[in-house]
């Protein structure tokens, strides 16, 4: 059992619900056909705001090093990421988002946004209010979730 403040968020409800809406969302179709953990990469590398190292980038997504830097190669390859040398440490390289790259991700967020926008519309008005009011609050979990990796 997991122990939540009794204020009536049921914290397995809640994980039900946002793996259901999960599951529906990284499924929706974009223009972008890309594998999961390339658009995973992209993103990280997108919101991060900075470059990163080969070994934290394979810590984030949950990839064996080998892995992260064949992946690297690829997304290189593709003109979607550089390497270029890390200035604090001439032995590491850090993994820069490219234009191309970032424009991988604002395409994908406007494809999922023009299938979105239908849906939201069939829900009430409550439905619509209940999901704008709680927006602050998934935004204030997901910056803890961050941090806390």
């Amino acid at each position: 059992m997991h122990e939540t403040p009794d204020d009536g968020l049921d914290a397995e409800a809640f994980t039900a619900a946002i793996e259901n809406f999960n599951r529906f969302y990284i499924r929706l179709p974009t223009l972008e056909k890309l594998p999961f953990t390339t658009l995973s990469v992209l993103d990280t590398l997108a919101t991060r705001g900075s470059p990163m190292r080969l070994s934290e980038l394979a810590r984030t997504e949950q990839i064996s090093q080998p892995g992260i830097t064949q992946l690297v190669t690829r997304l290189e390859r593709e003109g979607l990421v550089e390497r270029r040398p890390d200035p604090s440490d001439g032995r590491a390289v850090l993994v820069h988002i490219t234009e191309a790259g970032r424009r991988i991700g604002r395409s994908r967020h406007a494809d999922r946004t023009r299938h979105l926008v239908p849906l939201l519309a069939r829900l009430t008005a409550e439905e619509r209010q209940a999901i704008a009011r709680a927006l602050p609050a998934l935004s204030r979990l997901a910056e803890l979730g961050r941090g806390a990796s």
